[in-house]
């Protein structure tokens, strides 16, 4: 195999200078050799210099991902190497203090691009965005069992068109065991001394999102003898956040009766009665209707919804869909009150996100301003050369008198 072969044109060769670790398929990468996923090529310039190693992904938009600017092999001792990196840089730099929950391979942020590990107490969760990194799917559990000697390693898979997930039921399984014994249906583990259930195996996500970590433990700070409407409240994280720093009423609104279960699951495991809150199944937009022809109020209002809606009923996009949420939720922030907006949206960035809570603020004719602007933990880190890493947006703001 020649790198000779596998030239790319004068964008992708700039976007590489640039740091960049994909190459998009275009006109020059359709004349390359007929290649297999998981195949490791050596990319060229026009005059044929190398340029880098790259995992290729012939069926993918992203055809190949840069593994090295180097010439290597994809073998044991390079894959070690690099997950001894990431371990290393979550052992100096992120605060993991009584949490057994979080990112330990953030795929483009720790050189690896296509792959995540996340830890789950005892237990790994690996996942592939590429078909390239199947067939070393058996080199990555082997390294991480020698490395970190967990009880399990699941893979779980993410359907290809995830914008088909409309009908997909969340019991179906998408975890399985790649080595190591299984774990229980539900697994305890713990964030922020707090301990929440989730599912290795079943259901497209595990039950916790792991990079809203420090955003609850800020939540926890701001929330006591408040009120709070945690809108999107999934299994209840943010919800069990704010009860258990002393909120005197969590309300929690979800489409899902199954996620409003596992929700009340989760504040039983940390000994918050979940009778003293309130737990509503129902559209966001309609439950916002009836809360406020009712008169309710609330100190804290937050919205994670989902990037894509995985119920037909209630389909719901970023853009456009963020501003007529905020300013459905606005008349039910009391002055001076919190609106707290986020979102895990790779392709809307941080100034169009402004825009869309500046257009829901002067939609519902109110001053907003934001005190507080985060994103992902330190587990979650990106390359500079990588903005499409800086995906989360969490928007602490005020609402004017």
């Amino acid at each position: 195999m020649h790198a000779s072969e596998w030239k790319i044109g004068p964008e992708s060769v700039r976007m590489l200078e640039l740091g960049h670790p994909w190459i998009i398929a275009d006109n020059y990468t359709k004349r390359w050799p007929t290649g297999q996923a998981g195949q490791l090529v050596e990319l060229a310039d026009g005059q044929g210099n190398f340029l880098a190693t790259a995992l290729l992904d012939p069926q993918d938009r992203i055809v190949a991902r840069v593994l090295s600017r180097k010439r290597m092999r994809l073998d044991r001792a390079w894959l070690t190497k690099r997950l001894q990196a990431a371990l290393e840089l979550r052992r100096s730099h992120a605060d993991l203090g009584d949490t057994t929950a979080y990112r330990l391979v953030n795929a483009e942020g720790d050189g690896l691009p296509g792959l995540t590990v996340d830890r789950y107490g005892d237990y790994l969760m690996v996942q592939v965005y590429c078909a390239g990194w199947r067939p070393y799917l058996k080199l990555v559990t082997q390294a991480l069992g020698d490395l970190l000697a967990p009880r399990g390693i699941y893979e779980k898979s993410r359907p290809q068109k995830t914008r088909e997930l409309e009908a997909v039921s969340d019991t179906k399984s998408y975890g399985r065991l790649l080595a190591g014994t299984a774990a229980p249906q539900r697994l305890e583990v713990r964030e922020n001394g707090l301990l929440f259930l989730v599912s290795l195996e079943q259901g497209l996500n595990t039950g916790l999102f792991l990079d809203q970590r420090k955003n609850r433990r800020d939540l926890m700070s701001r929330v006591a003898g408040k009120r709070v409407l945690n809108l999107f409240a999934y299994t209840g994280a943010f919800s069990v956040a704010a009860a258990a720093a002393g909120a005197v009423q969590v309300t929690s609104v979800d489409a899902s009766p199954g996620y409003t279960e596992w929700a009340r699951a989760n504040f039983g495991l940390n000994r918050l009665n979940p009778k003293r809150h309130e737990f509503i199944v129902g559209d966001c937009h309609q439950v916002l209707a009836d809360l406020g022809g009712r008169g309710c109020r609330y100190d804290v209002v937050l919205m994670d919804p989902p990037s894509f809606s995985t119920t037909a009923k209630s389909r719901f996009t970023t853009r456009g869909g963020t501003s007529d949420l905020v300013a459905a939720a606005l008349p039910l922030v009391s002055a001076n009150g919190l609106l707290i907006a986020s979102s895990n949206h790779q392709k809307v960035d941080t100034a169009e996100y402004l825009k869309e809570l500046r257009r829901g603020a002067l939609q519902a004719g109110n001053d907003l301003r934001v005190i507080s602007l985060a994103g992902q933990p330190e587990d979650f880190p990106y390359p500079v050369s990588f903005p499409e890493g800086r995906y989360l947006k969490y928007a602490l703001c005020v609402k004017g008198g």
